[in-house]
């Protein structure tokens, strides 16, 4: 629980909220962290206290483990914190995080709308689950305006589902402009704001349900899977919660510790790495090996005005788009020559990675053409001269 011998958190700054959010306070006698509390039967005094204790199950309270302890309820306090929430589901993985609100909101017959710039495995979901359940989806150019959107909306659509900046392009979308359209019909606007954690306040924006990989800078150390589901709405959080507890999605308490551990840092890191993400974009998009860098802080971006008006900032992941006159063979023989970034999935921690990804994108509304063979890259905690270095020799690899 917060501490009440300090000011309001609301009027605090971003670093020092993550510092004391879901702790005891200062001014207590005990450990600074909160223990991990593991486990599953919960015990009652008495017969009719665990009766009554089917009546609180959309608040913080024990009932069996699954419904999560204190770890988690602390966890939860300081994930709401971050997004501007009331109330926060922690799960298992970012894709459970994808899943769940959208089986929360979405019934056979209904319609569902997806970026085509959705983070692959979303767009499984929907091409699998929800199919086979009769549930449709259209998938949509993420660049919609008001009108575009509004457009889109069926008389059975329930689920407006964003992600800006999308996966692997990185187009910024008009959530605003979005939501508005979507409420005015009755559909709920969904959001993955994994790249725009605590740059991007979700809720100031109209979404509905905050969606987030806790996996990526959260956890910040590459160690541990996490999401959860973050809403500002008591219908909405019993929806989600609801929805949570018959999938019996569960967090295991270890890695719910693990990443309360990583937060107290993610303020320094974010800072750093977005910084050290600028720099290294900057440099590339001077190359002339480089058509195109996508990267949305870049006034270079095609929506840079839009991230300029509704973000604070940005993370450190973006793409490369490379001259026409390479092929993707070029690009992987340059990938596997680096030396300083790693070759695999996820980003947010504290390493520097970069994969590519032509071939690997799936698209169904004529979007995503950018007329070079692609990469993306995740700039970690190193010194980013080092990576420039690195990116210099991988870039004397490319046909001359």
């Amino acid at each position: 629980m917060p501490d009440d011998s300090i000011p309001t958190t609301k009027k605090q700054g971003f670093a020092t909220r993550l510092s004391h959010a879901g702790r005891a306070g200062t001014h207590v006698h005990g450990f600074v962290n909160p223990p991990v509390h593991r486990g599953s039967t919960v015990l009652f005094p008495n017969c009719e206290a665990r009766r009554e204790g089917a009546k609180h199950r959309f608040e913080q309270y024990m009932t069996y483990g699954t419904q999560g302890g204190p770890t988690h309820y602390a966890f939860e306090d300081v994930i709401a914190e971050i997004e501007g929430g009331t109330r926060c589901l922690v799960v298992g993985t970012g894709l459970a995080a994808v899943a769940v609100p959208l089986l929360a909101y979405l019934k056979a017959g209904d319609h569902c709308l997806m970026p085509d710039s959705a983070y692959g495995p979303a767009r499984n979901i929907c091409e699998g689950l929800l199919k086979g359940w009769g549930i449709e989806t259209t998938y949509y150019d993420p660049t919609v305006d008001e009108a575009a959107a509004a457009a889109l909306i069926r008389p059975n659509t329930r689920v407006f589902y964003t992600e800006s900046p999308g996966s692997h392009t990185f187009e910024v979308q008009d959530i605003p402009a979005i939501a508005r359209a979507a409420h005015a019909r009755g559909v709920k606007v969904l959001m993955d704001n994994t790249w725009g954690i605590h740059h991007f306040m979700p809720f100031q924006h109209g979404v509905d349900v905050s969606i987030q990989a806790l996996t990526k800078y959260v956890g910040g150390h590459s160690d541990v899977l996490l999401g959860s589901v973050t809403v500002n709405d008591e219908a909405d959080w019993q929806a989600v919660r609801t929805a949570g507890s018959l999938l019996g999605q569960y967090a295991s308490p270890d890695d719910v510790w693990l990443a309360l551990r990583g937060v107290r840092t993610m303020a320094v890191r974010l800072k750093r790495q977005e910084a050290s993400g600028i720099e290294v974009a900057r440099w590339l998009e001077g190359r002339p090996e480089v058509k195109q860098v996508m990267h949305p802080a870049l006034p270079s971006h095609p929506q840079h005005a839009l991230w300029k008006r509704d973000f604070t900032g940005a993370c450190s992941l973006f793409g490369v788009v490379f001259q026409p006159r390479y092929a993707m063979e070029d690009v992987m023989r340059l990938i596997d020559s680096l030396a300083l970034f790693g070759i695999g999935a996820s980003w947010g921690g504290f390493e520097s990675l970069a994969i590519p990804t032509t071939g690997f994108i799936t698209r169904s509304a004529g979007t995503g053409s950018f007329g070079g063979p692609m990469a993306r890259l995740h700039i970690g905690l190193e010194e980013p001269s080092d990576l420039i270095a690195d990116l210099e020799q991988a870039l004397a690899t490319l046909p001359r």
